[in-house]
């Protein structure tokens, strides 16, 4: 029986985030956390002679949240910017995990066509010790891996 190397588990904290805005690359040092999903969209399909309701593919759907500690200003003032104008904007998101502990390599991800649903306006908290963040739900349009993993080594 073959086992995983408990080395090859990926840590988060060595990863890297960077959203390119308006052609400007800004590194998301910043950034707590991040997770985007894919979701078929799916259309029912009934079949004769079959008491249950068959599912096909016929699209997708992306949308994630981005967490980041509360001291930028920047995702603020697009969306001021929308407010006023009525103009939006769209970025990608590239994110790098690569641990260097691990075996695996590493992993590139750039979601493309990003598009932020709500963000803080503003915040405080003084019931907490903790930092302030800010959770941005977002969609995106596309995605490409420029990199990825390679399998990991048994033992």
């Amino acid at each position: 029986m073959a086992y995983l190397r408990s080395e090859d588990a990926v840590s988060g904290k060595q990863a890297k985030a960077f959203a390119t805005i308006n052609g400007r690359v800004e590194e998301l040092f910043y950034a707590k956390s991040i997770e985007a999903t894919i979701e078929k969209n799916k259309a029912d399909v009934p079949i004769l002679g079959r008491t249950n309701v068959g599912k096909k593919a016929a699209g997708w759907a992306g949308s994630g949240t981005l967490t980041i500690y509360y001291f930028t200003s920047l995702f603020r003032q697009l969306m001021i910017e929308y407010v006023k104008t009525g103009r939006d904007f769209y970025f990608d998101l590239q994110i790098v995990n690569e641990d260097p502990a691990s075996g695996v390599g590493k992993q590139t991800v750039v979601l493309k066509g990003c598009n932020l649903d709500s963000i803080v306006a503003t915040s405080f908290d003084i019931t907490s010790d903790d930092p302030l963040e800010e959770e941005m739900p977002f969609t995106f349009e596309d995605i490409d891996m420029l990199d990825q993993f390679s399998r990991p080594v048994t033992v």
